[in-house]
C-alpha cells in the first residue's frame, strides 16, 4: 500500500530536552487546547519466530492506557524526512484473550515500552501534537499531512533538522548501547509517577 490514504498515520518526533511542563506551556502558549490527558501508556510488541515482522519493517502492538485497550498495526515505513506507514488500530475488550489469541497464532510478546502522554490539537487543522514523557526523555510527536507537521514545527521553534522518524524500539537500542545496565525494555521503574 502507498504511503497515502485514510489509514496512513505521517509523524516526526522531535526530541524535548526542556522537559515536558516546559513542552505543554509552550504548546498551549501557541493556541493548541488539550484533547486528552496526560495517561500512561503501556505498549507490548509481538513477533514471530526469527523476528520476522521487525525485518519486514512491520509492527503489531498492544496498546493499554488507562480503562482501554487497542491493537495496532503498522506496515513498512516509507523513507525519507517523515514517517509515513499504513496503521490499522481497533479496540479490544479483552485484552487477555487476545494475548492468548496471538499465542496460539504463534505471536509472542517482544519489546515492552511505556510512556506518559498529552495530546494536543488546534481547532479546525489536520494534525495533533502529544507530549511523550518516556523513561529515555521527553518528545514531542506531531502526527498529521507533511505541510501541517512543517508549519507546526516552526511554529514551534524547530526545523526538519529536528525530526526523528526512529520508533520508540530503535531509539531505546540506541540508548541502551550507551547506558549500560537498562533494562531490556523501556519501562518506568516500579513506583514512579508522571
Amino acid at each position: 500500500m502507498s504511503a497515502t490514504g485514510p489509514n496512513v498515520e505521517t509523524e516526526v518526533k522531535i526530541r524535548y530536552p526542556a522537559g515536558a511542563d516546559a513542552a505543554r506551556q509552550t504548546i498551549e502558549a501557541h493556541g493548541y487546547q488539550l484533547t486528552e490527558p496526560c495517561t500512561l501508556e503501556a505498549d507490548q510488541l509481538f513477533e514471530r519466530s526469527g523476528d520476522e515482522l521487525r525485518r519486514s519493517g512491520r509492527l503489531l502492538r498492544l496498546r493499554r492506557a488507562g480503562d482501554r485497550a487497542m491493537v495496532t498495526y503498522k506496515g513498512p515505513a516509507s523513507g525519507g524526512q517523515y514517517k509515513s506507514r499504513e496503521e490499522i488500530e481497533f479496540n479490544v475488550s479483552d485484552a487477555d484473550a487476545l494475548i492468548q489469541v496471538l499465542d496460539r497464532l504463534a505471536y509472542s510478546p517482544s519489546f515492552r515500552y511505556e510512556k506518559y502522554r498529552t495530546k494536543f490539537a488546534r481547532p479546525n487543522e489536520p494534525g495533533f501534537i502529544t507530549v511523550d514523557e518516556t523513561p529515555i526523555g521527553v518528545f514531542l510527536e506531531l502526527e498529521g499531512p507533511p505541510e501541517w507537521i512543517d508549519r507546526t514545527a516552526a511554529r514551534l521553534g524547530f526545523s526538519p533538522a529536528d525530526y526523528l522518524t526512529a520508533s520508540y524500539a530503535s531509539l531505546y537500542v540506541h540508548y541502551r548501547q550507551s547506558h549500560e545496565g537498562a533494562p531490556e525494555n523501556m519501562i518506568f521503574p516500579r513506583g514512579d509517577t508522571a
